[in-house]
């Protein structure tokens, strides 16, 4: 049996996995963050901040940020001394919402968001200082090949920098977190966003998910030489940096 067996957001769609999340995160755009401040109680903000703490020492002129959603740590790391962020995402609802808040925050001439898939990244090797991808490893169709072309696309002596979601491992909030995870989060996560799969497929794709020294092998299998993993808030989730 797979260890690591494929999540889908749907079961029952013939579509491949990157369609599915394409799909379900379009749907869920508009409400997307009202829906991350209301179900991480706002701690997201505290960890992208770490991201952008780890990031600073190595001071990079390029970032890569894949995955970007609607933007938020893209935005975030324009506090940086960068020429240029560039953030790709699959759903061009997720995107829309994000230039308006790029838009808003006069941040147009620093950041740049296009349509890009993890899996095939439109840009010649050897791009970016650094790459960042926040809560979006989990739904790559294929971890290796997206892991690789992170690689592929990163500058010698680059870093980077994945923060996603683990798994707590020490009772009791091993326990309380599971019940939160799998029991309150999708129902509130279907009431606001009036679409039921996306915070079902949430927990299904964490509990998949290869995290912790597990990860950082697949970072290894992908050519990075430096890794490490940081867990934050009792291992809700986790920092990996990865140097080239």
């Amino acid at each position: 049996m797979d260890k690591n067996p494929v999540v889908l957001p749907n079961k029952d769609s013939d579509k491949s996995k990157t369609e599915q999340v394409a799909e379900m995160f379009d749907n869920i755009s508009g409400k997307y963050d009202l829906l991350n401040r209301v179900l991480s109680l706002n701690i997201d903000r505290g960890w992208r901040k770490k991201v952008i703490s780890i990031l600073k020492s190595h001071n990079p002129s390029t970032i890569l940020d894949i995955a970007t959603g609607t933007a938020d740590l893209a935005i975030a790391e324009a506090v940086l001394n960068t020429k240029e962020i560039i953030g790709i995402d699959i759903s061009e609802g997720m995107l829309a919402v994000g230039r308006q808040k790029v838009e808003k925050l006069k941040l147009s001439n620093k950041i740049k968001l296009i349509t890009g898939d993890s899996q095939a990244i439109d840009f010649p090797s050897q791009s970016f200082d650094a790459i960042t991808v926040a809560f979006g490893v989990r739904n790559f169709e294929n971890l290796d090949m997206g892991l690789s072309e992170i690689y592929r696309v990163l500058n010698k002596n680059g870093i980077a920098v994945i923060l996603e979601f683990s798994q707590p491992e020490k009772f009791p909030f091993k326990q309380v977190y599971n019940f939160y995870f799998k029991r309150i989060l999708p129902l509130l996560g279907s009431m606001i966003s009036k679409d039921a799969r996306a915070y079902t497929y949430l927990p299904e794709s964490v509990q998949s998910f290869p995290y912790g020294n597990d990860f950082l092998l697949r970072l290894k299998k992908a050519g990075f030489e430096k890794v490490s993993a940081i867990p934050l808030t009792f291992g809700i989730c986790s920092i990996y940096t990865a140097e080239k």
